[in-house]
């Protein structure tokens, strides 16, 4: 089998499987391929950005915040690369949070959140400063819910990642003219460093990498 690093803890295998280096079993029926869990981008984003060639090389010992946690998909990968670090996660929809808990009861670097994103002040004795914000929410108020959470918790020089869903936000517009409106956004109050679609694995989607 042919490995190739392509971030910390993230691989490509045989030149088309993502996959993160870890000790622990697989969490939402993805293959365990020797000490490697395949990583499949149609399942997650964060995935899908890094198999269309945009790597963010997270340190094993940042401190991240997760917005949209979900059952953990996304979170469960993260937890194998910030090896020496923290995510706290939060999830509002108690359904996947209870599936959720079973990841981060497994790992003690994960800190679940079962709270509102919108509300970020009601976790705020909790959370500290963090180097990372990634956010994968199906809102109409998605990019405020960014921006506040960045206001709260985002360290100065800190990297922040959106996964924009243009359908979620406006439903009847064409998703070219929602991206163009969240880009004029972003650009106005933080450093855009890159951003482009999810296409083929997630339709009407695009990442933003911001710098604050």
């Amino acid at each position: 089998m042919d490995v190739k690093r392509i971030a910390h803890n993230v691989y490509l295998l045989d030149g088309r499987i993502l996959a993160t280096r870890s000790r622990y079993g697989s969490h939402y029926g993805e293959r365990k391929i020797g000490e490697f869990r395949e990583w499949i981008p149609s399942r997650s984003k964060l995935s899908a950005m890094f198999m269309k060639g945009y790597v963010i090389d997270i340190k094993p010992n940042w401190k991240v915040l997760y917005l949209g946690a979900a059952s953990g998909t996304t979170v469960s990968h993260i937890s194998d690369i910030v090896e020496s670090g923290i995510i706290y996660a939060v999830e509002y929809s108690a359904k996947p949070f209870s599936k959720f808990l079973e990841l981060a009861r497994e790992r003690r670097n994960i800190v679940p959140l079962l709270q509102d994103a919108s509300k970020p002040w009601r976790y705020s004795g909790i959370v500290e400063k963090v180097d990372f914000i990634y956010q994968d929410i199906a809102q109409k108020n998605q990019i405020e819910i960014f921006e506040e959470n960045v206001r709260f918790f985002l360290k100065d020089g800190g990297e922040g990642l959106i996964m924009v869903k243009a359908r979620s936000i406006d439903s009847t517009a064409d998703p070219k003219d929602v991206f163009e409106m969240v880009l004029r956004r972003l650009e106005g109050k933080f450093e855009l460093i890159s951003h482009g679609n999810l296409e083929p694995y997630h339709k009407d989607h695009i990442y933003v990498h911001v710098r604050s």
